[in-house]
């Protein structure tokens, strides 16, 4: 009798046991069920979301371009050229010379104000739109482009200004800068004297030119500055090839110097004062300004500020200074 009642009790904590194995593993499933459910409902609405906010911007883009050729009849053509110029930053040739493009191109404009407000940037930018709106000029004889210079025309901003028709400019606009320079800096002798040997190994013997953290070698700086004059020449070509006998013969004019407009204006350096609103009216004699400039895209913004947030902006110039030179 006491077997059989031990055999009975085995067999309910064995089924006991067997029925929570199974309900724990049922639950263990449900739960795992609603975590997938939970992320594949939050991975469809920020799907459908950041769908929405993309389409949002493009057909703001679209549209704003589809409102230049369509919703004005005659109009005076406007470009910003704004920041600084290099690749990615806040002027790239290749985007701004699509919009010079779309101005242009569109037979509703009467023609194409440049509107600058710029300290420069990479000369060879500046060269690639320079020599766009030249191109541009040439298969549309009876479209002109005027610079206009707001607050600042200088360095590489002045090259692309000087290949419009006439650059106007305010009273205080600050114009020129037609020169070159390299940044960067040494300090050789820190590095000894906090007790830190500089392991540079090479090969090509001008690989580390104007490396930092040794000595400037005098063979280094030569070349450098020949290359420096090189491009100094390519600028003062540039602008002498479309400014002629309108540039004073004074040598500061070339000297890297910056001006104020009138100062400008008396070295040839710009034509007249004036605004974009003046010369939509004066010169185009349309009133209607329709801005062609295609925006910077709001997602390379948040990633540059993102990036430099995270210290990469550091590395990079840290990179700059030792491999690649930024030429201004």
């Amino acid at each position: 009798m006491n077997n059989k009642n031990k055999d009975y009790d085995n067999s309910d904590s064995s089924k006991s046991t067997w029925e929570r194995d199974i309900i724990g593993e049922l639950l263990k499933n449900y739960l795992a069920e609603k975590k997938r459910a939970r992320f594949w409902s939050f991975f469809k609405w920020s799907f459908l979301f950041l769908l929405i906010f993309l389409g949002i911007m493009g057909f703001g883009s679209i549209s704003k371009m589809t409102n230049v050729n369509s919703g004005f009849d005659s109009h005076t053509a406007l470009i910003n050229l704004a920041g600084t110029i290099q690749v990615d930053g806040d002027v790239d040739a290749q985007i701004l010379n699509e919009s010079i493009r779309n101005a242009f191109n569109s037979p509703k404009s009467v023609g194409v104000i440049l509107r600058i407000n710029s300290p420069g940037g990479s000369p060879v930018q500046s060269a690639i739109i320079y020599d766009e709106i030249l191109r541009l000029r040439k298969i549309n004889p009876d479209k002109p482009i005027i610079a206009v210079v707001e607050d600042i025309a200088a360095s590489g901003a002045y090259y692309i200004a000087s290949a419009a028709e006439k650059i106007y400019v305010n009273k205080s606009s600050i114009v020129g800068s037609i020169g070159v320079l390299i940044n960067g800096f040494g300090f050789p002798d820190l590095m000894q004297e906090i007790g830190i040997e500089r392991r540079l190994m090479t090969a090509g013997k001008n690989k580390a030119m104007l490396d930092p953290f040794s000595e400037i070698n005098p063979n280094h700086k030569d070349k450098t500055q020949k290359m420096l004059d090189e491009i100094h020449k390519n600028f003062i070509d540039a602008v002498t090839s479309e400014r002629g006998n309108r540039l004073s013969n004074d040598p500061i004019v070339f000297s890297g110097m910056v001006f104020t407009g009138l100062k400008s204006i008396e070295l040839g350096l710009s034509d007249e004062l004036g605004s974009v609103g003046s010369v939509a009216r004066t010169v185009f004699k349309v009133e209607n300004v329709v801005d062609y400039t295609i925006p910077s895209s709001f997602l390379e913004k948040l990633g540059d500020e993102l990036k430099s947030s995270f210290g990469s902006e550091i590395l990079l110039n840290l990179l700059n200074s030792e491999g690649n030179i930024p030429i201004r």
